[in-house]
């Protein structure tokens, strides 16, 4: 009968009402993906204002300042592919920060590679040890991810604890940036990206070069993977030509630390290892 489905309607509709008002923290499990209007003629990407909000109140980045000509490099690194040692070569030889987001997976088969990045004075971020959908996740399995992944590094270069985050795949919910603050952490997006994780698929360094270029704006936090030889092969003239058109390179420490008086955590970098 039409009214007993209407009424199912309206029962299940009351039910959620009931559910959201008895739990108002419910509606911050929805799992949410990043994602952002790219940026064009040096004019910055924007992600809206409902993504703005959400990532101002948890202390959280996509892009610094629209007035300074700064840009942050990020790399995601979840296995190692060969193409690691001429991005860190390039980054050395133009004196050029950028931040590795790390899996525990890539701090056990790479670890040479890592403690270079830390002599050469580069950020270790958080992508999380298994590299799961943390939006799905309760807090207990969110802490153990990110802890797990601090322990090791530990173990492996010194560094006490990471300060900075990002999910993998982009997918986050608001109950996840609210607990990573309350262990310390900082969770870090971008406003610069491009399909470049498909390692046997390369396309030259042309295309990489051409799509940093295209969505070069102020304050960039460009995500690369280092698993693509595009990425490595473009880095050098990419930086350059940044350069040339007036842009200088930061780290994301720096980016906060420029906006905020009292960032959510520090961490000593250590001595050569």
């Amino acid at each position: 009968m039409w009214w007993k489905h209407t009424l199912g309607i309206v029962t299940a509709s009351v039910l959620l009402v009931l559910g959201v008002l008895l739990n108002p923290f419910a509606v911050e499990a929805e799992s949410l993906h990043w994602g952002f209007q790219k940026g064009s003629n040096e004019k910055q990407a924007q992600a809206g204002s409902a993504f703005d909000q959400l990532l101002k109140k948890y202390g959280a980045y996509y892009k610094g300042s629209p007035d300074e000509k700064i840009i942050y490099l990020t790399f995601d690194n979840g296995y190692e592919n060969g193409n690691t040692i001429p991005i860190l070569d390039t980054l050395k030889k133009e004196k050029v920060p950028a931040t590795f987001f790390l899996t525990g997976h890539y701090l056990n088969s790479a670890t040479d590679l890592v403690k270079r990045m830390v002599n050469e004075g580069h950020e270790i971020g958080n992508h999380s040890y298994g590299h799961p959908n943390m939006a799905n996740l309760t807090e207990a399995r969110m802490k153990e991810e990110w802890e797990k992944f601090d322990k090791l590094l530990n173990e492996k270069t010194g560094i006490k604890k990471t300060q900075f985050v990002r999910p993998p795949a982009g997918v986050f919910s608001e109950s996840l940036l609210a607990y990573g603050n309350e262990l310390g952490y900082r969770h870090m997006f971008w406003s610069v990206a491009f399909v470049d994780w498909h390692a046997d698929k390369p396309q030259g360094k042309e295309y990489s070069y051409n799509h940093l270029m295209n969505q070069l704006h102020p304050g960039a936090i460009i995500l690369m993977h280092t698993v693509s030889p595009d990425n490595s092969g473009a880095l050098p003239d990419f930086i350059r030509d940044a350069k040339k058109k007036g842009y200088s390179f930061g780290s994301l420490e720096s980016l906060v630390l420029d906006n905020e008086e009292t960032p959510l955590s520090f961490h000593l970098q250590p001595g050569p290892l």
